[in-house]
């Protein structure tokens, strides 16, 4: 749909993740569902933000199936929660070093509590919850140079969509962590403030029932308009009704790990 979501698991989500941060490699990933692919196709500048990525992980399972039947049959869910949760994991055998953005005081203080329980090497060397307003430029300034003074490997940005993507590729120039996540509701969900789908309505596409039900005033309007147009954008591209391109002013260079040479499946 012109947007380059990459044909990944979590696997190798967080091989590439941690081969970027050993060469000291800079991006941004976009943990993407079907609501903001949806939004990619109106809004342009948000579209760009996504085509510059390093990448763009199926976060919901009808992009899974969709990039299974472009062919990619190793292509899984990267849910925000699981990759960060992984990399978490795989990050104490490295001493990566993580960063969090995002959410209220408390749920960022409980987020990092259950984080440090079940990861009790990982190094946590900052955290900080934004104002519920825009920020000022001295104060991007000053928080920029406050994640730069901790040292991090690993910014986790839990804004929601679209303002931490709008966030991310804003802040990527001023920032000298290598790799900068957007990862939404992972923060409520590990910090225990909001409830999560049991595992198997995850893996059945049918998750966004789940939340509709437990948040409905400020998602139904979302899905109302979100899945149908995922559907009949996906039937269009599938019998070419629509050609999709991807924007060449905004694509860019894709970044490759040091020591590939290979394109990343897009």
């Amino acid at each position: 749909m012109g947007v380059r979501v990459s044909a990944i698991n979590i696997p190798t989500a967080v091989e590439r993740i941690l081969t970027a941060i050993d060469a000291g490699q800079k991006g941004y990933i976009c943990v993407r569902d079907v609501h903001g692919m949806v939004r990619c196709q109106k809004d342009t500048p948000f579209r760009h933000i996504h085509n510059r990525a390093f990448l763009v992980t199926p976060d919901g399972m009808p992009l899974v199936w969709a990039l299974r039947l472009s062919g990619h049959k190793d292509a899984d869910r990267v849910y925000g929660p699981d990759l960060m949760l992984a990399l978490f994991d795989h990050g104490q055998r490295q001493g990566i070093k993580h960063f969090l953005y995002g959410a209220s005081p408390r749920t960022v203080a409980l987020l990092k509590q259950k984080l440090l329980e079940k990861f009790p090497h990982a190094r946590i060397v900052g955290t900080y919850s934004p104002p519920f307003r825009d920020l000022t430029d001295d104060e991007e300034q000053t928080i920029g140079a406050m994640i730069n003074e901790s040292g991090a490997d690993v910014l986790w940005v839990g804004l929601s969509t679209p303002k931490q993507e709008l966030w991310m590729a804003r802040m990527r120039q001023h920032l000298s962590a290598s790799m900068l996540i957007g990862v939404g509701a992972a923060f409520d969900f590990h910090a225990g403030v909001k409830r999560q789908a049991p595992r198997f309505i995850q893996r059945s596409g049918c998750e966004w029932i789940f939340r509709l039900a437990c948040e409905p005033r400020r998602l139904w309007r979302r899905y109302a308009v979100a899945i149908p147009s995922f559907i009949l954008l996906t039937l269009s591209q599938l019998c070419r009704l629509k050609e999709f391109r991807i924007d060449p002013e905004a694509a860019g260079d894709v970044p490759v790990p040091a020591g590939r040479r290979e394109p990343l499946d897009r």
